[in-house]
This record gives C-alpha cells, structure tokens and sequence, in this order.
C-alpha cells in the first residue's frame, strides 16, 4: 500500500470516526481566518526545530482524541470540578505529548482572528500538516468542528487501541466506532514514524502472546538489535526506538515495508497485519 493511499484511508477513517453531523467542509475558515493553516505551519515548523518527534506526537494526539467521543478536542481538557481529564487514561498518561505546541497553535491563532478557530479544528489541521512536513501526501482537510465540553476517561481507557490488543480485540475495538479492516491497516501504517518506550516493545521480545518466548515472526538481527535497548531486566522501560527503523522521521510506506522484513516494533505480527491485508 503506498503513502498516498494509506493517507487518504487515515482521512477517511479519521472522518468515520467523528461520525458528526455538523457539516465539515475546507474552506470553512476562509472568510474569518483565511491565513489559518499558514500560522499553523508556521508554529510547527518552529517547534520542530526543538523537538523531531513533534509532528508524530500531534499525529497521534488528533487519533486519540477522534478514538473517544469523536473529533472534539476533549483530550484537551484539564482537570476540573465537572471533569476527569483523558489525559490521565492509561493510553494518555506520560504518553500523550505535543500540548505545549496545540497551546501555541490556539495562541498565535488567537491573536490573528481571536475567538474563531476550534481547538479541535486545531488538532485536525495539525495532524495534517505534520503529515505533510514529514514527507507524507497533501490532501485537503474538512473543518468545522465544535470543542466538546465533557471528557470521557472511560472512554479513553477503554476504546482506545492498545499495543497489547489481539487482532479480535483491535477489530473489535475499530468496529466499536464505524472503521473496519481496511481502517486498522491504515492507520497502523501511521507507525511509520515517530517512537516507541520500551513498555511497549517487550511483551514482544520476552514474551509474546504469554508464551514467555520472542515473537518468532521477528527478524533475528532486529530483535537482537531491539534487546540491547530494552534489555528483560534492569533496563528503563521509557526508552525510546524508532517505530521504523529505516525512516524514523518520515512518513512514507516503509511501515507496510518492515512488516514483509519481519521489523514491527510494536502493534500487530507480521501474520496478523499480512492476514489483515490479505482479507482486503
């Protein structure tokens, strides 16, 4: 599957997901902040400068948020008397990042045309032009959304997808919000950059599927190469690799790549994702 295509299923899967009926369309913001995406780009690319994992980060904030109660900026809310922020979930906590750069975004917006454009909107153009700073397809986003004003921590514990989910499960988990097969393998083709801790990249190196043995569908230098950095005892389970091993920082087509040279980090087999392919 090229980059291009994969894109266009994320944008796809990514609109079934909010599953509003507002009416979204991309010229929304054209009469009262036509210059919208340029301060964005203009915010990212200097935040970028600092931090090489951003455009990865805002790339899977904009998921996580769309994964729970649709595409409202909810993870974005903090702590209050009337909520229990989605920060705090599992999948989130001390994993989530990239809200200093959406505080930027909202501030450099605020001051060119203040009060008009969404913080959920915000996450949506951002995630867009990530994609594109890293290499990725171009495509025109629709905009539009409403910020929602209630978090959802069960939700976000548990709908969210998980590294250690099993193939039934993830299905399951994507059916939950209108995606189907064709959606999983897209969006777990997004992987193809950014990074992974260690937590996350053990089961599959010591004890894959409770077998208390490595993922046998995993290249034998790879995981030796994976081992040194997440060692089974003793090491720190925050450690950061990179999810593709070959372009770390940009998003093209190598994620489906690693998976034929047996080189998937994190997420589902090589068996798993090839059976996934293969029933489409």
């Amino acid at each position: 599957m090229g980059a291009a295509a994969a894109l266009l299923l994320v944008a796809m899967a990514v609109a079934a997901v909010a599953g509003a009926s507002a009416q979204l369309f991309d010229e929304y913001y054209d009469g009262t902040c036509p210059d919208v995406h340029r301060i964005v780009r203009r915010v990212l690319k200097r935040a970028h400068q600092d931090d090489p994992r951003i455009f990865a980060s805002l790339t899977r904030l904009h998921f996580h948020d769309c994964f729970v109660q649709g595409c409202d900026a909810s993870i974005l809310l903090d702590n209050s008397t009337s909520i229990v922020s989605e920060k705090f979930a599992a999948p989130n906590n001390n994993s989530a990042r990239g809200y200093p750069v959406v505080d930027a975004i909202k501030a450099a917006l605020e001051e060119a045309c203040p009060g008009v454009v969404s913080c959920a909107d915000i996450l949506a153009i951002a995630a867009k032009i990530s994609v594109e700073l890293s290499g990725g397809p171009r495509w025109r986003v629709p905009l539009g959304r409403r910020d929602g004003t209630t978090a959802n921590l069960t939700g976000a514990e548990d709908k969210l997808p998980s590294p250690r989910d099993n193939l039934t499960t993830l299905r399951q988990k994507f059916a939950d919000v209108g995606l189907d097969v064709t959606d999983l393998v897209a969006l777990s083709g997004a992987h193809t950059f950014g990074r992974v801790q260690c937590q996350f990249v053990t089961d599959r190196l010591y004890n894959f599927s409770g077998t208390g043995r490595p993922d046998p569908t995993l290249d034998a230098g790879y995981r030796a190469l994976l081992a040194k950095s997440c060692p089974r005892r003793g090491g720190n389970s925050s450690a950061l690799n990179d999810l593709d091993p070959t372009t770390p920082d940009t998003f093209d087509k190598n994620y489906f790549a690693n998976i034929e040279e047996k080189k998937p980090p994190r997420g589902l087999s090589r068996v798993e994702i090839l059976r996934l392919i293969e029933e489409e």
